[in-house]
C-alpha cells in the first residue's frame, strides 16, 4: 500500500454516543482509519476537492473517493445505530 500523507491526528480517538438512560450499546464498536478521517477533513471540512486532496495526501483521487465513501458511511452507520467510533490507524 502506498504511505499516506497524513496532516492532522485527532486528539480524541474514541467517540461514544450519550444515551438518555445511560444505557450502553452491546454492539461493536466501528472503526474508522486515519486515511479516512483525512479524506473527510480535507474535502468536508476544508472544502478543497478531491484532486486537491488527493495531491495532499499523495494518493489517487480514486483512493480519496473511496476513503471519503467508507468514512461517510461509517460517520453515518455510527449516528443511525448508536455504536462506538473508533479513529485508529487502520
Amino acid at each position: 500500500m502506498k504511505p499516506r500523507f497524513i496532516g492532522w491526528r485527532p486528539t480524541m480517538s474514541h467517540f461514544v454516543p450519550a444515551s438518555p438512560r445511560g444505557q450502553s450499546t452491546t454492539r461493536l464498536p466501528i472503526v474508522m482509519s486515519y486515511d479516512e478521517l483525512e479524506a473527510l477533513r480535507l474535502i468536508d471540512y476544508h472544502g478543497l476537492t478531491q484532486e486537491e486532496a488527493s495531491e495532499r495526501m499523495g494518493v489517487s483521487r480514486g483512493t480519496v473517493w473511496r476513503c471519503l465513501d467508507s468514512g461517510r458511511r461509517k460517520i453515518v452507520a455510527m449516528l443511525v445505530e448508536n455504536r462506538e467510533l473508533i479513529v485508529s490507524e487502520g
